[in-house]
């Protein structure tokens, strides 16, 4: 089966470096797909009405629908852009970040049309499904696993404890609300902290400007370059992603997940899904609440913890977000379409 995906996000700065392209990569690949962007602008904006997206490739969408039997749209939240009326193929319509935030719409008929929502957990389910909508499934995120081998091998902790972020703003209130501010005053009030943070090609300046003012160049590696994360996982004890708005991250954030993956326990705000996961598995800490005092005391506690929390990040395994079970599950998904079972009268999966 041909899908059309539809992507809404600007093309990185650096190429390989976005979570959900890496996803629709894998599953262009597996189904003969063909992409096509949405976002009308080269470089990320905040200011640009989600309204407008995709109307300046409405001749395209059309022209390459004709090739292809599905729709598969990916957002942050499950907004109905007015250029998928032009679409006449079943839609699919993935949703990639929490919807916590999201107030319940006011006209569920649009989202009722839909063949499928997906979700990558039992949270945004459950928002779902207090809307009164029933067409959706919970189909996790994969990553290539493949990438990971460096850093699997376990990493002493004695002494400095090194933490690596691999999660970067597009926009510059971002180091707020992604709570990489908390995260390097943090750093600054603890001289045994070190930090490796993953670049994207974007606010470089401002983020240098924040590390020369908190006296911290000595103690943070800041890579902004297309990188092998194994081999920098492998050069960590944890992972660190915290959020103040959960709709400004991933729902279940890659790099939390290759961090697991590669047995290697994590930092996560509250508010992001993947917290009920990382609670339920034992395998990292939940910072409630994104400010100094709360993750200082969750640094004490990933110290204190690590032994244990790293074996229950070891036991997760490569299987449990594997690109291979993410494609399965799309497979299965996509055959429902094709054979007509959508929307409300399909099984739930």
């Amino acid at each position: 089966m041909s899908v059309l995906y539809l992507l809404t996000v600007p093309p990185p700065a650096i190429e390989g470096t976005e979570a959900t392209l890496q996803e629709v990569s894998a599953l262009q690949s597996a189904f003969a797909g063909k992409c096509v962007n949405l976002f009308p602008l080269k470089h990320p904006s905040g200011l640009l009405p989600k309204w407008l997206y995709g109307l300046h490739q409405v001749g395209a969408l059309r022209a390459m629908e004709r090739d292809c039997k599905l729709n598969h749209v990916y957002f942050s939240v499950p907004y109905f852009f007015p250029v998928l009326r032009v679409l006449r193929n079943p839609l699919v319509y993935t949703v990639t970040a929490s919807l916590e935030n999201y107030p319940r719409p006011h006209n569920l008929a649009h989202l009722r049309s839909l063949h499928r929502i997906v979700v990558s957990n039992e949270r945004d389910a459950a928002a779902l499904r207090s809307w009164g909508l029933a067409n959706y499934s919970v189909i996790p995120p994969g990553i290539d696993t493949s990438r990971l081998a460096p850093a699997l091998a376990p990493l002493p902790l004695a002494g400095e404890l090194t933490l690596l972020m691999a999660s970067a703003p597009w926009v510059r209130r971002q180091f707020d609300l992604k709570g990489i501010d908390v995260l390097l005053e943090t750093a600054a009030r603890l001289p045994s902290l070190r930090l490796i943070l993953l670049w994207r090609g974007l606010l470089l300046d401002e983020l240098n400007e924040r590390v020369r003012r908190l006296g911290l160049t000595d103690r943070i590696e800041i890579v902004d370059r297309k990188v092998a994360i194994g081999d920098y996982l492998g050069r960590a004890h944890a992972t660190v992603l915290l959020a103040k708005e959960p709709d400004i991250v991933k729902a279940y954030p890659h790099s939390l997940l290759e961090s697991l993956v590669a047995g290697k326990p994590v930092l996560v705000g509250g508010r992001i899904p993947l917290a009920d996961y990382v609670r339920q598995r034992g395998c990292g800490i939940v910072v409630e609440d994104v400010g100094v005092a709360a993750l200082t005391a969750a640094v004490a506690t990933l110290r204190e913890r690590y032994p244990d929390l790293a074996r229950n990040a070891m036991n997760i395994g490569a299987d449990a977000f594997s690109v291979t079970s993410l494609v399965e599950n799309h497979r299965r998904l996509y055959a429902l379409c094709a054979r007509g079972l959508f929307g409300e009268n399909a099984p739930t999966m």
